[in-house]
């Protein structure tokens, strides 16, 4: 995802810098089509991960495997991969919280993506430790 934060900067740049020529009167679209640029960059990551990933289970039953490796995405690999989207959406998030609301906007926003967080963390441990009491393994779910 490195090679598309710059990518992402520019367009950034470019939508406030087009909000600064045209007026608040077209914000709302502007933010409108680069949220949707955002997220069709966000869809085509995931797919590259989710095609890579059932590739990997595909070659793993094919050389016999009887067990895969679990879900598409689990343990860290889940955890991480809502940090890096967290802080990937955050550029943008703090760019339009910080247009429209200033310091206060951006505090907001800031404290939205680490309760995302926390509250993935927390339910993350509670389920681990559930799982853990009834003796199961991560490659049992």
């Amino acid at each position: 995802m490195d090679h598309q934060e710059p990518e992402l900067r520019k367009e950034l740049d470019a939508t406030l810098q087009t909000r600064k020529d045209l007026g608040p009167e077209y914000e709302s679209e502007l933010v409108d089509s680069f949220i949707e640029k955002l997220d069709h960059k966000v869809d085509s990551v995931v797919d590259k991960r989710v095609r890579r990933q059932l590739a990997e289970q595909q070659m793993a039953i094919a050389r016999g495997s009887t067990q895969t490796e679990g879900p598409v995405i689990s343990g860290l690999g889940a955890t991480f991969g809502l940090a890096v989207l967290s802080l990937v959406l955050a550029i943008p998030l703090s760019a339009i919280a910080v247009v429209n609301a200033g310091l206060p906007g951006l505090a907001t926003a800031w404290l939205g993506i680490v309760g995302v967080n926390a509250v993935y963390s927390i339910g993350r441990v509670s389920w681990t430790r559930r799982q853990k009491e009834h003796g199961e393994t991560e490659t049992d779910w």
